[in-house]
């Protein structure tokens, strides 16, 4: 699943803070997960229904 993936590429202390929105995501089974500011120690992740569930993607800043 991406998500293993993309939390296996991540350091162990902020896979451990996006870890509870990923469970959230895979408990409801409808929505993918929304990453901002991704490498900017103000990392934000949100489920969100314009990414289909299972599929992570990166906001792009600007």
């Amino acid at each position: 699943m991406a998500y293993q993936e993309f939390l296996a590429g991540l350091d162990e202390h902020l896979a451990a803070t996006l870890l509870p929105i990923f469970r959230e995501s895979v408990a409801e089974g409808e929505n993918g997960v929304l990453i901002r500011g991704l490498g900017t120690h103000s990392e934000q992740a949100v489920v969100d229904e314009h990414v289909p569930f299972g599929e992570v993607r990166i906001a792009n800043h600007g």
